[in-house]
């Protein structure tokens, strides 16, 4: 057993009614899951730095081409989010720790691979085995808490391992764009190759012992009593709608990950060092976003509301940012959207969790998280294409402003259940 426990009272499991025992809770587990996202958000955000080097525009032969750079980012989104519908299933069957470190090993060879390559075409598969690789690693998060937390905690267990998306931003950034300038592209890829080691070794001693349900799935009641929640699972409207808000809802975040340092740059005319000191500013904002986003909810527990008000905020942050002009007041108004983005990060999967059966709980994160990555890594290509096409950094926020209007509407029906 690791440190960092506490006593939990009973609760009721996640949508069910049913009563869970008084267990020790183990927060070592999110704070495990965290280094886990913490680096594979390391690796999404340092391409997004990457967008705006002419060295490496140069190696890989697409000089500024917001297109192919679009693509670039989406072919690792794309196969990310197959692999997540795909293999979801893998988090229901293998014990977390031995799936985990499977993973891991990959991204590090991967990571190596990447640092040498010196080709368009060649990075771009590079980038869709790397999107297989972690393809499971949210669908086995969602999983991991929802059996391991009661459902009083389970919104401030999803903040802890969720925070590795803003921390891994905030800190990406100005690492990668320092990296970048003292020692050359390659070594973005290097570096985060060597943090895989001592990650694994924290994921090792905080997933220890942790099963699902794996060890019962050779018992024939419990194997139908799987197929029965799947099947359910597939025919529930709510679940449905809640995948299609969570597709706008990444859209948003593949989006301002893959665009905001170029926006920063060619769209506001804020130079390069000063980009590296103020881009964090917003993922440090959506940071606290979720923080607080996760304390409320699990004390008024409006999971829907809170969903619907954090991506409504979004929109109108994007909005406000295209207003303005000085450096300032656009990185404070994107930080207002980003910030009220964060407060609905740790809802969703929450929100997910009350309208699903924790038996096929890796099955609808996997469908959930995958269908949502895979139509959000056509954020990117779509605002590098409008960008194209308009001449206009601004076209790429007002596609995010309109796919976030119409993630509100789709959630409006669930607003008074959950």
């Amino acid at each position: 057993m690791t440190t960092l426990e506490t006593n939990a009272a009973p609760a009721e499991a996640s949508g069910e009614g049913v009563r869970t025992p008084e267990k020790a809770v183990r927060w070592a587990i999110p704070l495990s899951l965290l280094a886990c996202v913490l680096l594979a958000f390391f690796d999404k955000i340092s391409i997004a730095a990457l967008f705006s080097d002419s060295h490496f525009q140069q190696a890989m032969g697409i000089d500024f081409d917001t297109t192919r750079l679009g693509i670039l980012m989406s072919a690792f989104l794309l196969s990310y989010g197959f692999s997540s519908v795909l293999l979801s299933g893998l988090g229901d069957r293998i014990a977390p720790l031995r799936l985990l470190t499977g993973m891991m090993v990959v991204w590090c060879i991967l990571m190596v691979i990447m640092g040498f390559t010196h080709n368009y075409a060649l990075m771009v598969t590079l980038r869709i085995l790397l999107g297989i690789a972690e393809g499971p690693l949210f669908p086995l998060a969602f999983a991991v808490v929802r059996h391991t937390f009661p459902q009083r905690l389970q919104a401030r267990a999803t903040m802890l391992w969720l925070l590795g998306t803003p921390v891994g931003a905030a800190l990406g950034f100005p690492l990668s764009i320092w990296l970048l300038n003292t020692f050359g592209w390659q070594s973005t890829f290097f570096v985060m190759a060597m943090l895989t080691i001592p990650v694994l070794i924290f994921v090792r001693i905080g997933l220890r012992g942790v099963q699902l349900e794996a060890r019962a799935s050779s018992d024939k009641t419990s194997q139908e009593a799987r197929r029965s929640a799947r099947l359910e699972l597939f025919v529930s409207p709510h679940f449905w709608m809640i995948c299609i808000f969570n597709i706008a809802f990444l859209a948003y975040l593949w989006g301002i990950n893959g665009w905001l340092p170029g926006y920063l740059i060619k769209g506001k005319g804020i130079h390069l060092e000063h980009a590296g000191w103020l881009s964090p500013m917003p993922f440090i904002a959506m940071l606290l976003g979720e923080i607080i986003g996760a304390w409320l909810s699990d004390r008024v527990d409006k999971r829907a509301a809170a969903c619907f008000i954090s991506l409504a905020g979004a929109g109108i942050g994007l909005a406000a940012v295209m207003h303005f002009t000085t450096p300032l007041p656009v990185i404070a108004a994107m930080s207002f959207s980003t910030f009220m983005w964060g407060t609905g990060a740790p809802n969703i999967f929450a929100l997910l969790a009350k309208a699903t059966h924790p038996r096929v709980s890796a099955t609808a994160g996997g469908i959930f998280n995958g269908l949502g990555n895979f139509a959000g890594a056509l954020s990117p290509a779509v605002m590098g294409a409008l960008i194209a096409f308009t001449h206009s950094m601004d076209s790429g926020l007002i596609f995010l402003a309109v796919m976030a209007a119409v993630g509100c509407v789709l959630l409006l029906p669930l607003l008074r259940r959950y």
